[in-house]
């Protein structure tokens, strides 16, 4: 590896950032593209050049066992704001999404600017969301009126056994020097609460349950389409799947591509025990329609539910997407498009660790999704 100003090239030619600062410079673009294993660069909208309406912050959580899964967010896009909850059934393979939209925040949810402190929270006569975090745990209260129908959804969920290792990257675009993406991805937390929907709990044990972070800031272009995937429970690396392996580790990964200019680094990560093992470029080799162009839907354009084959270019990532269940959520209101389309299923394959160990992976439950936003 070779030094370089505040990063380090690796020998697939992506810039690891090794030192802080803020992640804008003057002009308002990023000052180093790149990867990291934790939040290195400091977030600072005031550093943006840009009308503050292109600004979009997020907090994303996803908690899930063998059976359910919960996901929740909590949005500032400036021109609106995203209140949003799901819960998927992978024993009935349903699920339910409701969102609750609001004009104009502006800023005005003041979501903290570091992954790991603070508390990220909006409430009215309807949704009550409250993210608060520490550097050793997280915890999640959530109400949300009228979520199905005439049924309230409410959650309380804490996450700890935070890994030691997490995935960032700091992207820009080509086409405009001020957009950028600073986003952080921490999989494989453990998680323990329960959440009530119609009156029904659903408790998720500590043993068998996880949880992730999508943590996201930044300045987007208009018009974007891209690609993730995430997966995370219980492996033994030897294709026997369960907790009661004797040398059970928590396995987790997250890929993804597709916005942005990530030349100089891509987001793909496998975790063990909370340990990274980078990954190069891939694709998600999801079977493709005759329909493949611009103006077509997502579903248009893939078969999204036959088998995908993940893999990547070096021979380090090979695995089978078995779909499920697709969460469909979309808008079009003209000005403004959303077409998103999270399928959940079977991952099965192998991944080459960095001291080339083949850690083999059986029936680990994951989501991939193809996301076209026009906003």
């Amino acid at each position: 590896m070779s030094e370089k100003a505040n990063y380090i090239v690796n020998e697939r030619g992506e810039h690891q950032i090794v030192q802080g600062g803020p992640l804008l410079g003057e002009d308002g673009s990023i000052v180093s593209p790149g990867f990291a294993y934790n939040l290195v660069y400091t977030y600072n909208r005031e550093g943006a050049k840009v009308s503050s309406v292109r600004i979009k912050e997020w907090d994303y959580y996803l908690i899930n066992d063998g059976k359910r899964a919960l996901a929740l967010t909590l949005g500032d896009l400036d021109y609106l704001g995203m209140l949003s909850a799901s819960v998927m059934d992978f024993e009935t393979m349903t699920y339910k999404t409701t969102s609750e939209i609001l004009p104009l925040p502006l800023g005005s949810y003041n979501l903290p600017r570091d992954s790991s402190n603070g508390v990220s929270a909006f409430k009215n006569k309807r949704v009550d969301f409250r993210f608060e975090a520490t550097p050793l745990r997280r915890i999640l209260d959530v109400s949300f009126a009228k979520f199905d129908g005439d049924e309230e959804l409410s959650a309380h969920v804490e996450l700890d056994n935070i890994p030691r290792d997490s995935m960032v990257i700091a992207t820009p675009w080509k086409e405009d020097k001020h957009a950028f993406y600073y986003n952080q991805k921490i999989v494989g937390m453990r998680a323990e609460g329960s959440f009530f929907k119609g009156g029904v709990e659903h408790v998720f044990d500590k043993e068998d349950s996880f949880g992730l972070l999508d943590w996201g800031r930044g300045v987007w272009t208009r018009d974007n389409m891209w690609y993730w995937g995430v997966a995370q429970g219980w492996q033994n690396g030897h294709g026997d799947n369960g907790a009661d392996a004797p040398d059970k580790h928590v396995f987790a990964f997250n890929i993804g591509y597709g916005f942005g200019d990530t030349s100089l680094a891509s987001e793909n990560m496998v975790f063990v025990d909370g340990i990274a093992h980078k990954i190069g470029r891939l694709d998600f080799g999801i079977p493709k329609t005759d329909k493949f162009d611009t103006s077509k839907t997502v579903s248009e354009r893939f078969y999204l539910n036959e088998p995908w084959h993940i893999k990547d270019e070096e021979g380090r990532f090979d695995m089978i997407f078995t779909p499920q269940m697709d969460r469909v959520d979309c808008i079009n209101f003209g000005v403004i498009i959303t077409d998103q389309h999270q399928v959940y299923g079977l991952l099965n394959g192998y991944v080459i660790l960095d001291d080339s160990t083949k850690f083999e992976v059986k029936d680990l439950r994951g989501s991939a999704e193809v996301v076209r936003n026009k906003y």
